[in-house]
């Protein structure tokens, strides 16, 4: 990945990100219901035309919103079965089917008067993203090196706030979140996916991928030929005997190891905590509060009395890229564990001073401001770390054998809770008033807690080092440090 070739390849695996952000955020732009149920409701009956009643708005909109992590959950759950048996790379390719269906769907429904098509192409799309949060993230780690892993790592989260922030601006009235173009605005997702499926046929499978797929085979001798040639190019140079040796290692610790399905990792001593780990940090992420954000900022600035609120969640959307760029450059220099404290305390912070100025806003107009502060605090401190760190945290815990099943465990988790927040929110929103993110609070502080005593660090540690500190964890050990992993498995 230090060459130019390595690069180019990641960022065309990324453009499946920007996609997932892309849709995450397209339904908050357009933010007034009747937009998306402009079109009148057909009834049969009586043969007339007649208008959606306000009720059934809210439920079509809270359904349009999380119809979408259905989708994920779905999508998330069958990733080892495509990864399994076609590979990384074609993985990927074979998912845009789906947003060039999910497209047609969406971009058609005003014209055919069904929101049904819209929740229909709401519900393939997050099919997609679902896979996506699976592929994207295993290509990068794997064909990463351990040095630069976590920064790399780190570009999946990048494209799904660069794909939230082109929704935000794509969706401003006077470009096309209004009531005439709003189809196109949803329709739009189908240009990435031409864009990847351009590209990816030019892309290796990723060496880990091709070296384990074939040791299975029984064509190692191949395969590690095939994994040199593809290392030499992503590294560019010939001096890659440290990887290759790391994925011999790998192989063989695998060879040793049974398949692993999803039932196996929560019954054995050895697959059960890190997976427990895993589906934790997916939890912080989801039930962070920040999809809260996400769905219905412009309706939280709204609230706050903020004048121009679509300006106020696009600059939302500037702030969520700028600092998980800023993650890129220290999370290698900084580790996964202190970078992913920072966050939770920095979000557990930001969320009581939201609540304290929403309290206040009708006693004090300029509290408005402290509201806007706090939210773009809120999403900084999420990007520093509870952002993008557990999405490629989980393919570090795991070998190649259980890695395809933990990734389909903690997706599911992951867009469970998207869907609980999607679906929720709003409702409990009504009931709570200004005081909604004090329940995120609590969570955030119980997030905070478990990351201190129970996740380790994985900076600097290869793919079989951190699995070794996990077994002898199994074997009544606390986490093992770096260098008695390295001595352990030298002798």
């Amino acid at each position: 990945c230090k060459s130019d070739y390595g690069y180019q390849k990641q960022g065309t695996a990324v453009m499946g990100s920007l996609q997932f952000g892309y849709n995450t955020g397209v339904i908050n732009a357009p933010q007034n219901v009747s937009i998306y149920c402009s079109y009148p409701q057909s009834d049969t009956r009586l043969k007339q035309k007649s208008p959606i009643p306000p009720g059934t708005l809210t439920a079509l909109w809270s359904l349009s919103v999380a119809i979408f992590s259905v989708g994920g959950m779905i999508g998330s759950f069958s990733i080892s079965l495509f990864v399994n048996r076609f590979g990384r790379k074609n993985s990927m390719l074979m998912a845009n089917v789906l947003v060039f269906i999910a497209a047609t769907f969406m971009g058609l429904s005003q014209l055919a008067g069904s929101f049904e098509m819209l929740i229909i192409g709401r519900f393939i799309i997050g099919v997609y993203s679902g896979l996506s949060t699976g592929f994207v993230p295993m290509y990068i780690e794997e064909i990463s090196p351990t040095s630069i892993r976590g920064a790399l790592g780190t570009l999946h989260q990048l494209g799904v706030v660069v794909g939230i922030l082109m929704a935000q601006i794509f969706g401003i009235e006077a470009i096309m979140g209004n009531a005439t173009l709003w189809p196109l605005l949803l329709g739009f997702t189908i240009l990435p996916a031409i864009l990847q499926c351009a590209l990816l046929p030019l892309c290796p499978e990723s060496p880990r991928a091709m070296c384990y797929i074939h040791v299975v085979k029984v064509q190692y001798n191949q395969s590690e030929c095939n994994c040199l040639a593809v290392l030499k190019k992503l590294r560019g140079t010939d001096n890659v005997g440290e990887d290759l040796q790391e994925m011999r290692n790998e192989n063989q610790q695998m060879m040793r190891e049974k398949k692993v399905t999803i039932i196996e990792l929560f019954r054995s001593t050895i697959y059960r905590q890190p997976i427990f780990v895993a589906i934790m940090l997916q939890l912080s992420q989801q039930l962070s509060g920040i999809n809260a954000v996400f769905y219905y900022s412009t309706r939280i600035f709204e609230r706050a009395g903020v004048a121009q609120p679509v300006y106020a969640t696009i600059g939302t959307g500037v702030v969520n890229t700028a600092f998980t760029v800023v993650s890129l450059f220290v999370v290698e220099r900084v580790g996964r564990k202190p970078l992913h404290l920072t966050g939770l305390m920095g979000m557990a912070i930001s969320a009581v001073l939201l609540t304290v100025a929403m309290s206040l806003l009708d006693k004090f107009s300029w509290m408005s401001y402290i509201s806007i502060a706090a939210i773009f605090s809120f999403v900084a401190f999420f990007e520093i770390g509870p952002g993008p760190i557990p999405w490629f945290i989980v393919a570090e815990l795991f070998s190649q054998g259980p890695r395809p099943a933990a990734i389909a465990v903690a997706g599911f988790c992951n867009w469970s809770a998207n869907f609980l927040v999607g679906m929720c929110f709003q409702y409990v929103e009504q009931l709570c008033g200004p005081y909604v993110f004090i329940i995120f609070t609590v969570l955030l502080l119980g997030f905070f807690t478990f990351t201190y005593f129970k996740v380790p660090e994985t900076k600097g540690r290869t793919f079989d080092e951190i699995a070794a500190g996990f077994r002898m964890s199994a074997d009544g050990l606390l986490f093992v440090p770096l260098n008695t992993i390295k001595i352990c498995i030298t002798c």
